[in-house]
């Protein structure tokens, strides 16, 4: 049976909440987070500020160089998480098949949905009024018989629009897909395949399998099945949690030994303590690790293999990365720690 998968996407999602809650945010760029302008980074931004070429994660000094006049506002996570909680309810109208990727979207499989004659392009407009005359925002939409093409389809309309890929039209559809469409090709994958002269799916479609293999590894692999129109992905309802994590941007780079163990000690291991226990209260982990991001912006981590959380043991781990910082001052420092999956912690139990 062809499956019929939904990509909901909302438009903006966090500007848009705070423009529907502040008439005067209306008609006029808009930025969220980042709201300390020289050391902040920016969650999202409304279209009228992208118009500038502004984008979420760049920092707010870069944004307010290209655009003076853009306002900048702090987010209110609990406002976006209650009304992405509304968005799920109004979702679960039409399917129980749901993968959330974030706040703002998600993957819905609609195979077997009896709603709207079981018609895929008439939920997903059905959803959309729904979150329109409910929420008073946004979605954009895309449907496909596999989920690469869904995701790739709701941008293909937006905002507020959606896009619809029937199974007869996916060979076609995919062939002419610039490589950058692809879900998961980063800016440097992008050089490498442009390097080897490779720029839409069809490209890739005509290469040599093993060539593909030996150059890309497993992305060139992900690429020609991609290339064929292949995605076996089925939406997954429960997705496992991997690892917790904490971080701050300072307002002053630091630089020394003691002035990064201090966040460490005072701000961030207390932070992340807490974060762990909500999702595993016996604090049981397999890694546990440190981020620096430098004054060039030059990002770099460093983790051990460790099975519980325990302070003293960054105390090695700063000593280790701070051989990396060559003279350069401190910008963001994060820790972080790997979750024992599942299936380890069944077989821990099982021998305990």
């Amino acid at each position: 049976m062809v499956r019929k998968i939904i990509h909901v996407d909302m438009d903006c999602f966090y500007a848009a909440v705070e423009m529907r809650d502040n008439p005067n945010y209306r008609n006029r760029p808009l930025a969220v987070g980042g709201h300390e302008r020289q050391r902040g980074v920016l969650s999202t931004c409304n279209y009228e500020a992208r118009k500038f070429g502004i984008r979420s994660a760049m920092p707010t000094a870069q944004a307010v160089k290209l655009c003076p006049q853009l306002l900048v506002v702090p987010g209110r996570m609990d406002v976006y998480k209650e009304t992405s909680r509304h968005i799920r309810s109004i979702f679960e109208r039409y399917t129980s098949l749901i993968e959330p990727l974030s706040l703002d979207e998600a993957y819905l499989d609609v195979t077997h949905s009896t709603a709207c004659q079981g018609s895929a392009t008439l939920i997903a407009q059905s959803i959309r009024d729904d979150i329109w005359r409910e929420l008073n925002l946004t979605a954009s939409a895309g449907v496909a018989p596999i989920k690469f093409l869904a995701k790739v389809a709701s941008d293909m309309n937006k905002p507020n629009g959606q896009f619809v890929i029937p199974p007869e039209n996916v060979q076609q559809v995919v062939d002419n897909l610039p490589l950058e469409k692809i879900p998961g090709v980063g800016k440097v994958s992008l050089r490498k395949l442009h390097g080897a002269g490779f720029y839409h799916c069809e490209d890739i479609k005509n290469a040599d399998y093993r060539e593909l293999l030996k150059r890309f590894g497993r992305m060139g692999a992900s690429l020609w099945k991609r290339s064929h129109g292949i995605d076996e992905r089925e939406v997954v309802v429960e997705r496992e949690r991997k690892s917790v994590g904490v971080e701050r941007t300072f307002s002053q780079n630091i630089s020394t030994y003691e002035e990064c163990w201090q966040v460490i000690e005072e701000k961030l291991f207390p932070e992340l303590e807490r974060r762990l226990e909500k999702v595993s209260p016996d604090k049981s982990i397999t890694k546990q690790g440190i981020k620096m991001k430098f004054a060039d912006f030059q990002l770099t981590t460093i983790e051990h293999t460790h099975s519980i959380l325990e302070l003293e043991d960054f105390k090695g781990l700063l000593r280790d990365i701070l051989v990396r910082q060559q003279g350069r001052e401190i910008r963001l420092l994060g820790l972080n720690v790997m979750l024992k999956s599942e299936a380890q912690a069944k077989q821990l139990s099982f021998f305990s």
